[in-house]
């Protein structure tokens, strides 16, 4: 399944912004097995039924975003702490709805 030629591929396609080669490769193998199939889902069986894109080709997205030099900004899903007090006073349901990324296909139904 290892195939050497497909990784000195992806090294010389690897942007030069790219600062974790490692995140950036893992990120690539995630998304090219989440591509979409011809039905509108995702094509891997981990994500049967489920419509593309799914939750992992999208966290694939994001690692390769911050994998670049250029992702020093924070992410606008990030949660910051207020007050130096820690996430330790948030409840695991507002956590989870702020840290959750915007689903692309809501935009474009709106």
């Amino acid at each position: 399944m290892s195939d050497t030629t497909d990784r000195s591929d992806r090294q010389a396609d690897r942007p030069a912004e790219v600062t974790d080669p490692l995140l950036w490769k893992l990120a690539l193998d995630v998304a090219d097995a989440h591509e979409p199939d011809g039905d509108g889902g995702c094509r891997n069986l981990l994500c049967a039924g489920q419509a593309w894109p799914c939750p992992a080709w999208n966290n694939a997205q994001r690692a390769l975003r911050m994998a670049r030099s250029d992702s020093g900004q924070s992410s606008p899903h990030a949660v910051r702490p207020a007050g130096g007090q820690g996430r330790s006073d948030r409840s695991a349901a507002g956590l989870a709805q702020r840290t959750r990324p915007n689903d692309p296909r809501a935009a474009s139904a709106a």
